[in-house]
């Protein structure tokens, strides 16, 4: 399906171009870590991730005519082509205001058996049933004559800029997201599931980030994607300046249009998925999706009443795990050894949240409602001044 993509809806600042896609260490913010080659998920062997994004219409919403601010992201462990090859995995949740199902089963058998989805909230029912069509019609379990299957779909709220109720993903968008997917460098911003959504006072989105770092030696990696919609401006914190405070006045005296909206400062969510490539048990898993919360805190998260702060973990090692009838093999990291596990865990979070405001446009949505993408150059000024970037 061709994307709908209407940019007179998209304002920018004077000083970005529309063609931009800048990320936060372009612009010199700084982060600790090495990051992997594409500095995304993707950078662990194996996943792939892609986006159906819809963005159509202007002006008051008329339910179920838009405007249309939102999408799917799909995101496959081992990719499409391995169709079922589940790999072990846990979840963990900051905050329940929210959804990620198929998740008791996750705990309840160790493994995530699907490719993990991300939408708005109202479309989770939807985008599970075109997926479970989609195992039918690709033969997702290899021949099985019977099987049964959980996938995982998470959401966050898009209602501030799309008309929410007028649920437009279709089973079109879910296809679309699917045959997306790929390795390799993934767009970041106001795409897929991420793109009618807010963070930290700002435009926020989809954004990646990853590690590599050595256990012994051996080299691994860790991944991170969020689908990020989370947070009150006054606590926004980058490279540990209080940029939130810093912008407040002199951004709500220019941008200070009124939402049409209930929506209360703080509220959203926050979905992450993290894949590492470190032979890791379910149990063991569990403690990584643990430290998903601190790199949201890092940067300002609160796990807020109104805020869905649900998060996953998983290992693309042990391939052959899951055996219906065997026994099997499997090979784990010892736990005196997982610290530059967690470490970077909290390090690509942090820097995938602010990916997806860096590469977040301005938006306008329903009733004239706007999400304002953080101003690069005063982000940067203000990074200077605290002596976070060099003068």
């Amino acid at each position: 399906m061709k994307k709908i993509v209407l940019v007179s809806s998209i304002l920018l600042f004077c000083f970005q171009s529309f063609s931009q896609k800048p990320r936060a260490r372009d612009l010199g913010v700084p982060f600790a870590g090495t990051t992997g080659a594409f500095n995304a998920i993707t950078d662990v062997t194996g996943v792939e991730v892609g986006y159906s994004t819809i963005i159509s219409g202007t002006g008051a919403n008329h339910i179920g005519k838009g405007p249309i601010r939102t999408g799917v992201t799909a995101l496959f462990p081992r990719g499409k082509s391995k169709k079922f090859s589940p790999v072990y995995a846990n979840w963990y949740s900051l905050n329940g205001n929210g959804e990620m199902t198929g998740t008791t089963w996750v705990t309840e058998s160790g493994f995530l058996e699907t490719p993990v989805m991300i939408t708005n909230t109202n479309s989770v029912g939807v985008v599970r049933d075109a997926v479970l069509k989609w195992y039918v019609d690709t033969d997702w379990y290899s021949g099985e004559d019977w099987w049964y299957t959980y996938p995982v779909v998470a959401e966050t709220y898009d209602g501030f800029l799309n008309d929410i109720y007028g649920f437009h993903v279709k089973e079109e968008h879910v296809l679309e997201a699917i045959k997306d997917a790929k390795r390799g460098k993934i767009a970041e911003g106001n795409v897929g599931g991420g793109t009618g959504m807010m963070c930290l006072g700002f435009k926020g989105g989809t954004g990646t980030s990853s590690r590599v770092f050595k256990i012994k030696d051996t080299t691994y990696t860790v991944g991170a994607i969020v689908q990020s919609n989370f947070g009150a401006k006054r606590n926004l914190s980058i490279a540990g300046v209080p940029v939130g405070l810093a912008l407040q006045d002199t951004l709500n005296s220019v941008y200070n249009a009124p939402p049409s909206s209930r929506r209360q400062e703080g509220d959203g969510s926050i979905i992450v998925i993290v894949a590492t490539d470190v032979p890791l048990l379910p149990h063991q898993l569990k403690r990584i999706a643990q430290r998903i919360p601190l790199g949201v805190g890092i940067v300002g998260g609160r796990g807020s009443n109104g805020s869905g702060d649900i998060f996953l973990a998983f290992s693309t090692a042990n391939e052959n795990a899951f055996d219906r009838d065997q026994t099997t093999t499997v090979k784990s990291m010892p736990n005196d050894q997982l610290m530059p596990v967690f470490e970077a865990t909290v390090q690509a979070v942090e820097e995938a949240i602010i990916n997806a405001m860096v590469a977040a446009e301005t938006m306008e949505g329903i009733n004239g409602n706007k999400a304002f993408a953080i101003p690069h150059e005063l982000l940067i000024a203000t990074l200077k001044k605290y002596n976070r970037i060099a003068k």
